[in-house]
C-alpha cells in the first residue's frame, strides 16, 4: 500500500542542486590554477556554491524530518547528502589555504588534479540526476564507471605528486604547504568515489 503513496520528487530537485554547485566548485578551482595568481573572482565564486551547497543540504535534512513517504531510505538520503555536500566543502577548505599559505605558484600536478575533479564532478551530477528518472543500476553505471576511473587517475596523479614533493629538491615548508592542498583534492575527488558508491546501493535496494 505505501508503494502506491506519492512520493515528495521535491528531493530530487535538492540533489540536484547540490551536484550543480559541486560541478560548479570543481570549475572554478580549474579555472583559479589556470589563471592564478587571479584568484579573487574564483574563490569567491567557491565560497558562494560552498554555501549554496550548505543551503540546499540543510534544506534536504529539514525536509527529509518532515516528510513521511520519501524517494529511498532515510539513511541513504542523509548519507548522499553529506557526502555531496562533504565535496563543496573540501574545495572551500583548499582555496581558503592558497592566500594563507602565501602560495606563489601553482604546479602542473594541482592543475591536473582540477581537471580530474572537474570530471569526476560532471560524472557525479549526470548519475544524481538519472536517480529521478531510472531505478536499472544499468542506466547509471557509465557514470559510475566514469567516476571510478577519475578516482583511479586522481589516486595516480596524488602518488605522482607526493613523490616529486618528496624528492628532496623542495623546501620543507612547501612540503607541507603542498601536501596539505593535494590531500584536500585528494579527499574531493575521494568523495566524488563515495557519492557514486552510495547511488550505487541506492538504486540496488530500490530497483
Amino acid at each position: 500500500m505505501f508503494n502506491l503513496l506519492p512520493r515528495d520528487t521535491v528531493f530530487f530537485d535538492l540533489f540536484e542542486g547540490i551536484s550543480k554547485h559541486i560541478i560548479d566548485s570543481a570549475i572554478h578551482l580549474q579555472r583559479l590554477a589556470a589563471e592564478f595568481p587571479k584568484i579573487d573572482g574564483p574563490t569567491e565564486l567557491i565560497r558562494n556554491a560552498e554555501h549554496a551547497a550548505d543551503d540546499l543540504a540543510h534544506q534536504t535534512l529539514d525536509r527529509l524530518d518532515r516528510t513521511f513517504i520519501t524517494p529511498f531510505d532515510r539513511e541513504d538520503i542523509h548519507t548522499l547528502v553529506n557526502e555531496m555536500d562533504d565535496i563543496v566543502d573540501a574545495v572551500d577548505a583548499l582555496v581558503k589555504r592558497i592566500p594563507l599559505f602565501h602560495i606563489t605558484s601553482i604546479p602542473v600536478p594541482f592543475a591536473r588534479q582540477a581537471g580530474v575533479l572537474v570530471a569526476a564532478t560532471t560524472a557525479l551530477a549526470k548519475a544524481v540526476g538519472m536517480l529521478r528518472r531510472t531505478h536499472k543500476l544499468a542506466d547509471l553505471s557509465e557514470c559510475l564507471i566514469e567516476i571510478h576511473h577519475q578516482e583511479s587517475v586522481g589516486d595516480d596523479n596524488h602518488h605522482a605528486a607526493m613523490s616529486e614533493l618528496f624528492s628532496g629538491q623542495t623546501s620543507a615548508l612547501d612540503v607541507l604547504k603542498w601536501k596539505e592542498l593535494y590531500d584536500y583534492i585528494e579527499n574531493a575527488i575521494d568523495g566524488c568515489e563515495d557519492v557514486g558508491n552510495t547511488l550505487e546501493r541506492i538504486v540496488l535496494k530500490n530497483g
